[in-house]
Order: C-alpha cells, then structure tokens, then sequence
C-alpha cells in the first residue's frame, strides 16, 4: 500500500467534497486522487499552451507548421472550460 498521510479541511469542506465523491461513485481518496490528476493536467496543457503561443511569435513557425501539420486550428483552451471538471475515471479500485 501506498504512504499516507492525513489532511485536515472544514468538516463543510469534507462534506462537500464526500458529496461529489459520490456522486461519482467513488470513494473520497480516490475523488482527490482524480481531481489532483485532472488539475496537474489541466497545469500542463496551459503550460503547453503558452509554449505554443510563444512559438507562434517566431518568424517563419506558423508557416512551417502549416506545412507540416495542415495549418492551425483556431479553437482555443479556454473556451473549454464549460466541460466537466474530470474526465472519465480511470482507477475506480478504490471505490469506498
């Protein structure tokens, strides 16, 4: 098993969290687990993404992308933000 420790919240906080939990149909460790893997990937993609801006800056980089990849595509990453807050579970073992 894994190392553990403890985190102490507002008990409304727990509550609230315990909520969504199972609303999901899992248990509060694995909730948290998702949601810390789903926010770390949402950090990345933004990171990615202001990589990405930055290149386009570049002289000469949209075209070369174009060229290679068929052009750019103009949906932008914040006008995802309307989407579930995570996606599709991945590890549900640790259902409570």
């Amino acid at each position: 098993m894994a190392d553990t420790t403890t985190v102490e919240v507002d008990t409304d906080v727990h509550d609230r969290l315990a909520v969504l939990a199972a609303d999901r149909g899992l248990s509060l460790r694995a909730y948290l687990a998702e949601l810390t893997a789903a926010q770390e990937n949402e950090a990345a993609l933004a990171r990615a993404a202001r990589a990405f801006e930055k290149a386009l800056e570049r002289p000469g980089f949209r075209e070369g992308f174009a060229r290679d990849f068929g052009g750019l595509v103009t949906h932008r990453l914040t006008e995802t933000r309307n989407r579930p807050p995570l996606g599709p579970a991945a590890g549900r073992e640790d259902r409570a």
